[in-house]
């Protein structure tokens, strides 16, 4: 497998996942038996510290705790240090989101997902995700502004993404890194291995579609060069392309999952 290929395999953050399906839940669009599976996938997810439970329950069990949320009040947050966007204000729930990098903002509740590692008795090694529950405060008129729609979102996309590649190009980044120039190339192709539940309309689904390989691309971006093959200029000139490109796509997709939706 290459490692463009690769890269597009691993896992989508989980917090989009679980908003997109909540909403389209929310908004009648998918039957409620569908979500936890959905979300989950072929992962083991537990929650803990939900609204009149005092244990750790299975996924099904805590999503009727959202169960009288409009769609609209379910959204993704994917902040990072220096851009809390989204985050409702200082607190444990922003400061656990922060170093997560990723959470869920439903109403009055947030929650945040954990991954931990376990080894069985035969030595196999296997994780679960714990979605830790975390009370907020009422939002403020007007809190969940200034997130883009999804056209601006696309844009701003497009532009990080021609601009990052331009720069990595210059850097000769193909020569010292090149299962991330092979990755970013495979970005321009149309990516059908990820997608959002019923509702989201064509744009939305594109970019979301778009938004999450990059996600993952760019996690290859965070790993130190191979044999010592790039030096500590051309490691921090790498950063810096990358790191608009990293922001707009963490935009791209909470535009994407926040995206209105349609019957």
């Amino acid at each position: 497998m290459s490692p463009a290929a690769g890269a597009a395999t691993l896992a989508a953050r989980r917090s989009s996942r679980f908003v997109a399906w909540v909403r389209a839940w929310r908004a009648g669009l998918v039957p409620f038996d569908e979500v936890a599976d959905e979300i989950a996938g072929d992962e083991e997810h537990l929650v803990a510290d939900a609204p009149g439970t005092w244990t750790d329950v299975s996924l099904r069990e805590a999503l009727p705790t959202l169960s009288k949320l409009r769609p609209d009040e379910i959204r993704l947050v994917l902040p990072a240090p220096g851009d809390p966007r989204g985050l409702p204000g200082p607190g444990p729930f922003a400061g656990a989101a922060l170093v997560a990098g990723e959470a869920v903002v439903a109403a009055d509740l947030g929650l945040i997902p954990e991954v931990r590692s376990h080894t069985s008795g035969s030595g196999v090694t296997f994780e679960t995700v714990l979605w830790r529950v975390y009370p907020l405060p009422a939002p403020a008129p007007g809190a969940s502004g200034g997130e883009p729609g999804t056209a601006e979102a696309e844009a701003d996309l497009s532009a990080a993404l021609a601009e990052a590649t331009a720069r990595l190009t210059r850097l000769d980044v193909a020569q010292w890194r090149p299962e991330l120039a092979g990755a970013l190339a495979a970005l321009r192709r149309p990516d059908a291995g990820v997608d959002l539940p019923p509702g989201f309309d064509p744009r939305a689904r594109r970019l979301f579609a778009r938004a999450s390989v990059l996600d993952r691309v760019l996690a290859l971006a965070e790993h130190a060069a191979p044999g010592g093959a790039v030096n500590g200029y051309e490691a921090q000139e790498r950063d810096a392309a990358l790191r608009p490109l990293t922001t707009a796509c963490r935009r791209a997709l909470v535009a994407a999952c926040n995206a209105p939706l349609a019957p």
